[in-house]
């Protein structure tokens, strides 16, 4: 394990929702429960905590991805996690595989530098250990669960409550057939009844667990403002952040920083949403979005010219639907409220 610093390891508007594509084969599982994931979802995660280095205290923050059979992914943040001191473009990332010894569970971790020399560390009794050189410990870092500042807000005046779990809205009268788990949660591939245009949107949503997935096979769905703009979502913890990613606008622009915390950890989408204008039936201006992801400005005010792709609508309007994508994946919801603008 790695860390980039000196000397240390571094009725309906949208009846014609996109088809499903097809689920994840059975040999590759989704959880939706933490109760049922693998040995490796304990470990999987974040940590962080400081080192000394040349007599001073340094933030480091790590990622640790599941991959499936005991393998992960490793990535090291000096200054601290994305959206809490790291800077970037400054990262290191590494490997790791969980080993049993004794009836004790351990992930070995290893990498290379920015000098090229290898690194090592071990992901032991919940904390990352930073090992030097001759095997001591320079660093241990706890495992942390960060959650959202906005997680829960509460709707303000003149909000509309979209969804809200077993609370007393009748999403039946929000929503266009919406399917609900047996624990209260919505299901993804929706669209909302009514359309708006100028809004502030806030969604929760939930990422399942899907270790043996890759790519935009892990964790898709989306937010689409007014069934055209979409602002992806998708199992990227520990990923570079790019437009395809979570947080990003699809095919547009990456996020600032990827604020995607691990899967089945609760996650929050605020979005003010611009509509785009028009003057005598032509488009005279485009929508535009500022989105914040777990409470960090990942987009301030971004011009989205034309329709993203994988959305129900194809042409643009003054008006329009929010749909959350089904891509096949167990993606889940619940508090949903707009604050409509015009």
């Amino acid at each position: 394990m790695i860390v980039r610093m000196p000397r240390l390891l571094a009725a309906c508007s949208i009846c014609w929702i996109a088809p499903m594509p097809p689920a994840a084969a059975s040999d590759k599982p989704a959880y939706t429960d933490a109760a049922r994931a693998d040995a490796d979802f304990p470990l999987q995660g974040e940590y962080a905590g400081e080192a000394t280095v040349g007599g001073q205290p340094i933030a480091i923050g790590v990622q640790v991805v599941a991959l499936g059979d005991g393998t992960f992914d490793v990535v090291a943040y000096p200054g601290g996690l994305p959206g809490a001191g790291w800077v970037p473009p400054d990262k290191v990332v590494g490997k790791g595989v969980r080993s049993e010894t004794g009836g004790k569970t351990t992930v070995v971790l290893d990498g290379i530098d920015w000098t090229g020399q290898k690194r090592r560390g071990e992901i032991r009794d919940g904390a990352v250990v930073v090992l030097g050189d001759a095997g001591d410990v320079v660093a241990t870092l706890p495992r942390v669960e960060r959650s959202s500042p906005t997680l829960g807000e509460l709707p303000p005046a003149g909000a509309v409550v979209i969804f809200d779990g077993p609370g007393p809205v009748d999403e039946s009268k929000t929503l266009v057939d919406p399917r609900i788990t047996a624990d209260g949660l919505l299901e993804e591939g929706v669209a909302t009844r009514d359309e708006f245009g100028d809004a502030r949107w806030h969604v929760e949503f939930r990422l399942p667990y899907q270790p043996h997935d890759r790519g935009q096979a892990r964790g898709n769905s989306g937010a689409y403002l007014q069934g055209c703009y979409e602002v992806q979502m998708l199992d990227s913890f520990g990923l570079e952040g790019k437009n395809n990613e979570c947080g990003g606008i699809y095919s547009v622009a990456a996020p600032r920083v990827n604020m995607c915390l691990p899967p089945l950890a609760w996650q929050t989408y605020d979005i003010d949403f611009t509509a785009p204008r028009f003057e005598g039936g032509a488009k005279v201006r485009s929508a535009r979005l500022t989105v914040r992801h777990n409470g960090i400005l990942v987009h301030d005010d971004v011009e989205v010219p034309a329709v993203t792709r994988g959305g129900p609508r194809k042409e643009e309007g003054p008006t329009g639907p929010l749909y959350l994508q089904n891509h096949g994946n167990p993606v889940r919801y619940r508090t949903i409220w707009v604050v409509p603008k015009s």
